[in-house]
């Protein structure tokens, strides 16, 4: 499991990897561990960015939302 100053790092830069499909670019690249991932849609940018926020603050040790349920 990464660290959370990797995770934040990915976070950044998938931040503006977003930003750049955001205003035009057909696709944009993402590499950390060596590794690249290229995106070409935003939805599933924006899906990789809520992960990494998750993961960022079940590390930093901030409380989850809570849960309701109605019935």
């Amino acid at each position: 499991m990464a660290d959370l100053a990797t995770l934040q790092a990915r976070l950044a830069e998938a931040e503006d990897a977003l930003h750049r499909l955001n205003i035009g670019d057909r696709e944009t690249r993402i590499t950390y561990d060596g590794k690249t991932t290229e995106y070409a849609d935003a939805p599933k940018l924006e899906r990789y960015i809520a992960e990494l926020r998750s993961r960022i603050d079940r590390l930093s040790g901030k409380p989850r939302r809570p849960l309701y349920v109605s019935f």
